[in-house]
């Protein structure tokens, strides 16, 4: 009997130590916060405009063989204007092709950035504090724009459209709308709404 004492009162006396709480359960009808990245980086391709920058260099390399290999004696005017509609047309097609092979993404606390090809021109910068909401376009095309680049339709606003597929479209607050095509533009929604929550947040306790 006193052993059995000893051990129900040693029970009793770990019973009452104070033990971490367990995590309460997740309510399936709050969404969870996931972390998002401070810095997201997203950029999508298209290799078919390589095909016409080389288009495009084979008008400027027209040009320059028309120029040093022709007979001028022929006549001036009419050489000079091919030569001078070679070239033209051909750096043209070079910079309106290279400068949507592909395009970057970033969005940090403050702004989402888009550069354009490898120099990074054009370039498109909108705060967030300009941002109402942000959609995925589960499907962007050249037709729907008018073709690649940097687009603008009264109806549907401004784009950079670099290839068909998925995109990214931004609501201001002044009505305005803009698209850009990129790869896994879902995360990108995601952190975007993340960042315009934080930002509500802040400025409701601000006021």
């Amino acid at each position: 009997m006193a052993s059995l004492s000893v051990l129900w009162i040693l029970s009793s006396l770990l019973g009452m130590r104070d033990f971490p709480p367990e995590p309460p359960a997740h309510d399936p009808g709050v969404p969870a916060l996931v972390p998002q990245p401070a810095i997201w980086t997203g950029r999508a391709t298209n290799r078919v405009q390589w095909l016409l920058a080389a288009a495009g260099a084979a008008c400027v390399a027209l040009g320059i063989e028309l120029a040093v290999d022709s007979n001028w004696t022929s006549g001036v005017a009419p050489l000079l204007m091919s030569v001078i509609g070679c070239v033209t047309a051909g750096l043209l097609v070079l910079y309106g092709t290279l400068a949507f092979v592909h395009v970057a993404v970033k969005v940090d606390d403050d702004c989402l950035e888009v550069r354009c090809g490898h120099i990074g021109l054009p370039r498109r910068r909108i705060s967030l504090d300009d941002v109402v909401g942000a959609d995925f376009a589960p499907r962007v095309t050249p037709r729907q724009w008018g073709g690649w680049g940097y687009r603008w339709r009264p109806e549907k606003g401004t784009a950079v459209v670099v290839r068909r597929g998925e995109g990214l479209v931004l609501r201001l607050g002044d009505g305005r709308v803009f698209t850009v095509t990129v790869d896994d533009a879902e995360a990108a929604v995601r952190v975007i709404r993340d960042r315009l929550r934080l930002l509500g947040t802040a400025k409701h306790a601000e006021a």
